[in-house]
């Protein structure tokens, strides 16, 4: 338009190009994400600029402030302010599913704090951003100019990784607006190769097929997504690009004593401020809109979340919770609308359309690669196949440049008497002279033949549509094996006529699943995501495992006897017991509290369950309480055996009440007795002799008897022995037993482990690495024989225990113990009134109480003179027993 000319113009046309203009670069260049990298142009530059500065996973930091500058001056003319808070958000692990920037400094917290000024935080590449990143330089993608046309910037990134569905994304443009949840890395992988393998039949697909690999969102931050069998809003939105779901706070009830309880929450849902929901419930409580709420505080830290919701007496966790999802944040919707750019248009996708159209891409980029990759192979052979002429006629040629004037008539010369291309020539050239060593010349032969092998290889693979597709699937698999990891937010079908809010705690809402539970020597503890061993050999050999049901709670005892109740879903799951998490951040129990034992049991219901908990110290005592005694998950530890000074908790069993018992002395010395010699008692007492130990020596394991069945028998020196059940005499409790091994002077037995001959057990050493052996390793011998030496032990060196896998029994398949006698069911301690005991003076042959009625025998002994007094554990009355008679008082 020349300068001073009035033009005459529609404004309604005018307006209408104008908002047009601006919509669309909203929506194309900042808003809504490209749908084969998953990224908006701001993130996009970021990444590439971090790239090109050579920001690795393996180099060092960078200020902030300098990536910023770098991206803003090159490729994002805009405020600092929001390329910052764009790199901030891919650092946040609360904010991204698999972060893409790795920071060192204050990137900000779920409590909605924002980052530190840019000047003070750092920044570089994570680890999966190279594989956003991969090949980029081998002509993958197209360039384009960047703002002010003095450089070139990617239109799109490789994108090896499914990024769009994994960490998701949201934006809102002019008249529309995204919300694309976050996915396992692990389902979206098995989707894409699903399709790859059915691509001829792609059409065919289904979404609910495709929902058998995609089991819904996976958010950073846990929850759990309730799926109504009634309107499966999942499968719409999954169908059609655009629906909802109910995503609710992960919390389980504790016990805190007293007849309280409290609720802890540990997991939110995605993109909820845990701040802002402490001060909404802190309101609501203190207006007296929900009652029951006595204390509210954060505790969460490094280890993750716990907001600590304490209640009244009198309140019931179930109404409280109900109330805190109605109106609370604690259970919230989230609206999936999978909108992106397809050719640069905004393009509604459901779930199988995002998926092909990722492939797509995936498949562009590996042929461009490929193409690149031929390319520099056929460039390389030509100038090795000049290379090789050149050798083969070395004399003649060194005599045509030794009489050329100068380069360009060598080069002339040499194209013209060998038929050599310019390149060709130019490589004879400057070849230097150390290549017409013997050993060079090996080498270029050698590189001319494998690069004929890539030649060809990269040829076929050009050629055969299938075989890309099967390139892009192993990269996909390897990508799953490499950065894959367990599901964070658990789906939870509701059954016909239940309503989400039903769904309340972790434990409604946990799927029962049979999973182990591993504890190291170095206190650190784990969970299998399976019902599969962890490795039972190696530093990080767990010293004590036991199978457990999700649904469970677990106990963990101490060397002391200090108890702590925790539901086994509280415990982490991890792949590797080294990448447990230490016992004291996750239970009451103190790092210095030296874990010997953990049992699991089943939740507590109306129906009675007979049970029982047997407990054995170094000393020989053994004690006995009813599972019922036992209370559910709870804030504190409590004391579940009194010991004597200087005695240590050894062993922790679950017992029927009518199994043998075997226990085994470092002297050699085993007695087996029958359970109901030992009687029950409540938590914090202490229990009776089991046998008499000679001075110096002590116990080393307690076993359970199942015959037919044997008993592993370990010895200081590295060798060990099965000896059949059958072969230890049962007796009575409190007797020195018989000789279980006939032991030299300088040898002692170490541990014990029982179970079938297939079965692997652990073998702890001070020094060198745990070793697992096959229980029939060792040989069938008999009581007193040797064993033979299945372990060789250096001589700075020695075992400390043996450990074996503990499978505890089916409480809900066993029957109550039968009894002749009327026998109420045992209540817990805190039930009961408080009970005084004194203690009688100790007789030759103890009297033993009878296990199946939980009352007091009178036996006369002649040496027996004073009083006890004892309370009946079934009818709480007072007996007095003296020699040779009985009184009720």
């Amino acid at each position: 338009m020349e300068v001073g000319l009035v033009q005459k113009i529609n404004i309604d046309q005018e307006m209408q190009q104008a908002y047009l203009d601006y919509a669309m670069s909203v929506i194309v260049a900042r808003a809504l994400p490209d749908a084969r990298d998953g990224l908006k142009p701001v993130h996009r530059r970021i990444l590439y600029a971090m790239f090109d500065m050579g920001l690795r996973p393996d180099s060092g930091y960078k200020k902030s402030a300098r990536i910023v500058g770098e991206v803003l001056g090159k490729y994002h003319p805009h405020g600092d302010a929001a390329v910052y808070d764009a790199m901030a958000r891919m650092v946040q692990p609360f904010s991204m599913r698999y972060p893409l920037v790795d920071g060192q400094g204050n990137f900000g917290s779920i409590d909605g704090d924002s980052p530190a000024a840019m000047r003070y935080t750092e920044a570089r590449m994570a680890s999966p951003t190279i594989e956003m990143l991969s090949d980029i330089q081998k002509d993958t993608v197209d360039y384009i100019q960047n703002f002010d046309e003095t450089l070139t910037e990617p239109e799109v990134l490789p994108a090896a990784l499914p990024n769009m569905l994994i960490n998701g994304g949201s934006g809102i443009a002019v008249g529309m607006a995204t919300n694309i949840p976050p996915h396992n890395l692990g389902e979206v992988s098995d989707a894409l190769i699903h399709i790859l393998e059915r691509w001829t039949k792609v059409d065919d697909i289904s979404v609910e097929e495709l929902m058998e690999f995609v089991k819904g969102p996976d958010f950073p931050t846990g929850g759990v997504i309730i799926r109504d069998p009634e309107e499966d809003r999942l499968t719409n939105a999954y169908s059609t690009g655009r629906g909802r779901v109910i995503v609710q706070a992960q919390a389980h009830v504790e016990e805190m004593g007293r007849g309280r309880q409290r609720v802890i929450v540990t997991e939110l849902p995605f993109m909820t401020n845990k701040a802002t929901l402490i001060g909404r419930i802190a309101k609501l409580a203190r207006e007296g809109d929900i009652e029951g709420i006595s204390d509210l505080r954060d505790e969460s830290d490094r280890q993750g979340m716990r907001i600590v919701i304490e209640l009244t007496k009198n309140a019931d966790p179930e109404e409280v919770l109900r109330a805190l999802y109605r109106r609370t944040p604690l259970q919230s919707t989230f609206s999936i609308i999978m909108l992106a750019l397809v050719n640069g248009e905004p393009r509604l996708l459901s779930l199988k359309q995002a998926l092909r159209v990722y492939l797509e891409h995936r498949l562009e980029v590996i042929r461009r690669r490929s193409e690149f990759d031929l390319a520099q192979a056929r460039s390389r052979a030509h100038i090795l196949e000049g290379l090789r002429t050149a050798l083969q006629n070395l004399e003649e040629v060194i005599e045509l440049i030794r009489k050329s004037a100068d380069v360009d008539k060598a080069r002339t010369r040499l194209q013209r008497s060998f038929k050599l291309s310019e390149e060709q020539a130019q490589a004879i050239l400057d070849m230097p002279l150390r290549r017409l060593a013997a050993m060079e010349r090996r080498k270029i032969e050698t590189e001319y033949k494998e690069k004929l092998k890539t030649i060809k290889a990269l040829e076929v693979l050009l050629g055969s549509p299938k075989k890309m597709r099967s390139a892009v699937a192993e990269e996909l698999q390897t990508l799953k094996e490499t950065y894959s990891d367990r599901r964070r937010t658990r789906i939870v079908q509701l059954k016909k006529g239940a309503k989400p809010v039903a769904m309340l705690t972790t434990e409604d809402t946990a799927p029962s699943r049979t999973v182990w539970v591993a504890v190291t020597k170095s206190g650190l503890i784990s969970r299998t995501a399976e019902n599969k061993l962890p490795r039972l050999s190696g530093r990080n050999a767990p010293s004590t495992l036991v199978r457990v049901n999700t649904r469970d709670t677990l106990y963990l005892v101490a060397i002391n006897g200090k108890t702590a109740a925790i539901p086994v879903h509280t415990v982490p799951e991890t792949d590797s017991t080294q990448k447990g998490v230490p016992v004291d951040q996750i239970c009451p129990l103190l790092k210095s509290d030296g874990i010997v034992a953990a049992f699991s049991l089943p939740p507590k219901t109306d129906a009675a369950v007979e049970g029982y908990v047997l407990m054995t110290t170094r000393s020989g005592m053994v004690k006995k309480t009813h599972i019922n005694e036992f209370p559910g998950p709870t804030a504190r530890a409590f004391k579940s055996v009194n010991l004597k000074s200087g005695d240590e908790l050894g062993w922790v069993q679950l017992t029927d009440g009518k199994s043998q018992i075997m226990l085994v002395s470092a002297g050699g010395m085993a007695i087996r007795f029958a359970e109901s010699d030992v009687r029950y008692t409540g938590l914090a007492t202490s229990g009776v002799m089991g046998i008499k130990l000679k001075a110096g020596d002590e116990l080393i394991g307690t076993e359970i008897v199942t015959e037919p069945g044997e008993v592993l028998i370990v010895s200081s020196s590295g060798a060990a022995k099965r000896v059949a059940f059958n072969r230890f005499p049962k007796q009575g409790r409190y007797g020195q037993g018989v000789l279980a091994w006939k032991l030299p002077e300088t040898e002692r037995l170490v541990g014990v482990a029982t179970g079938r001959g297939t079965q692997r057990a652990t073998i702890h050493l001070a020094r060198a690495a745990s070793k697992a052996i096959r229980l029939d390793t060792a040989p069938l011998r008999t009581r007193p024989a040797q064993g033979k030496v299945i372990i060789e032990i250096k001589p700075n060196d020695r075992i400390t225990s043996v450990c074996a896998p503990l499978d505890p029994p089916n409480f809900e398949a066993s029957k109550p113990v039968k009894s002749t006698r009327k026998k109420t069911p045992p209540k817990p301690r805190s039930a009961k009134k408080p009970t005084k005991r004194s203690t009688g003076t100790t007789t030759k042959k103890p009297a033993r109480g009878s296990g199946s009625t939980g009352k007091t025998s009178t036996r006369s002994t002649a040496s027996t003179t004073k009083k006890t007094t004892r309370s009946t554990r079934s009818t709480g009355r007072k007996t007095t027993r003296k020699t040779g008679s009985t009184s009720k008082k």
